[in-house]
């Protein structure tokens, strides 16, 4: 017998919940960025190489996407507050223990196995998992506000992670991560429901007479497995899957990685440039909430065909950029309002190819793409740039799989099943 429980708001609730893992979302996407702000200062203090420190970023980006899936599962399983107050018990500590780091493969299993396992639970799965439980409509415009926080946190974290690295050093950088998630764990554990029956309430605009969906609890590596090979025989899942590896590739891979130590070479302070992913990150909290109510309204595939190719056109652009902070800014708003706004239509079209009780593991297979874009595209430009000892290559390459990207979304749930 469940009870319900007492909470503010009434039937507003759903909200509070949203702005919780909000925060969450925001906090863990501050985490997968540090490694930007940490590369310079690590090459400074240890002598590691860009291509070996980008190695365990990428690794930590690999593992946060490939996790998702079994995410899912366990949510499915054991519950989503329990899920996240571990995920984030997992990062303070993986975080913290890097403070003492000296050698190489600390810091590829602190910052690359530990918190790409950690940060993996608290992904957009999560939000996808939220959305599909404590709402009935109004999931794009929600779903648009739980992806904005992820690009969001990536960026908005920088300005300060980087002046902290500069005055302080980098070790204070990684003491600050470590506390913000010991911060969340009490306030998901005091405000975060598991479901809406919890505290007496059905989904946010579900009419009288609604009947909650009964999600069976299943083995966690089945279903995970389950809804991979389900997927392969689906030529919908492979469009949306390559379309969202490209959305890595060109996004927190890339930029969110390697967009400070761009601006490094071209003679601007690791602050000034941190601080022009911040104001993308702004601006991507309204350009993904846009998105989202947008998705709600029109045709999900001519967003994705419209995202996809302008992001493609301005990367390909941007290394021949005047590098001067009035004219990154000005790229830094137009990128950022397209950072993430793939989101949204992406799971309303996996909510239609699969349905909304597969749509959460199946996303974390198509976010798992994203993932293993985002991945090669940290190793695949720190390699460049070690290789060739310029960017140019690896944005022009990526501005090119953009545009291809956007004419594969326009096939998604057109052909055959």
């Amino acid at each position: 017998m469940t009870i319900a429980l007492p909470r503010p708001f009434a039937q507003h609730y759903a909200f509070v919940v949203v702005a919780v893992i909000f925060l969450s979302l925001l906090a863990t996407a501050g985490l997968r960025s540090t490694p930007g702000v940490l590369m310079v200062p690590l090459e400074e203090a240890f002598g590691w190489t860009r291509a070996m420190i980008s190695s365990s970023a990428a690794a930590g980006i690999f593992l946060y996407g490939m996790v998702g899936p079994f995410a899912a599962a366990v949510m499915q399983r054991f519950g989503i507050k329990r899920t996240l107050v571990g995920a984030l018990a997992l990062m303070s500590l993986s975080t913290g223990s890097s403070y003492f780091m000296t050698e190489p493969w600390q810091l590829v299993l602190s910052w690359g196995f530990f918190s790409g396992v950690g940060s993996g639970c608290v992904t957009a799965v999560m939000g996808a998992a939220i959305v599909n439980r404590w709402f009935v409509t109004n999931r794009g415009l929600v779903m648009g506000l739980l992806t904005a926080s992820t690009a969001t946190g990536t960026l908005i974290f920088l300005p300060g992670l980087a002046a902290i690295a500069q005055f302080a050093g980098w070790q204070y950088v990684v003491l600050t991560i470590a506390l913000c998630m010991a911060l969340l764990i009490p306030l998901v554990t005091w405000l975060l429901p598991e479901r809406p029956a919890d505290v007496g309430l059905l989904p946010y605009g579900a009419p009288d007479g609604y009947v909650v969906p009964v999600m069976p609890k299943r083995n966690v590596i089945g279903a995970a497995l389950g809804g991979l090979v389900r997927g392969f025989g689906r030529r919908d899942f492979w469009l949306l899957a390559g379309t969202f590896f490209v959305c890595g590739f060109t996004t927190n891979g890339l930029v969110g990685t390697h967009m400070i130590s761009l601006c490094s070479d071209h003679g601007m302070p690791e602050v000034q440039a941190a601080s022009l992913l911040a104001v993308m990150g702004v601006f991507d909290l309204i350009g993904t909430t846009a998105s989202g109510w947008l998705t709600d309204r029109f045709d999900p595939r001519k967003l994705l065909f419209m995202y996809y190719g302008l992001r493609g056109l301005s990367l390909i652009y941007l290394p021949y950029a005047d590098f001067s902070f009035y004219g990154l800014s000005i790229f830094a708003v137009f990128y950022g309002l397209d950072w993430i706004a793939t989101v949204p239509p992406t799971l309303r079209l996996t909510n239609e190819c699969f349905g909304d009780q597969e749509a959460p593991v199946m996303f974390g297979w198509i976010l798992a793409a994203h993932q293993i874009g985002a991945a090669s595209a940290t190793f695949f430009a720190g390699m460049m740039r070690t290789v060739e000892g310029r960017y140019l290559e690896a944005f022009v390459i990526a501005g090119a799989t953009g545009l291809v990207a956007a004419g594969m979304a326009l096939f998604v749930g057109r052909g055959p099943k």
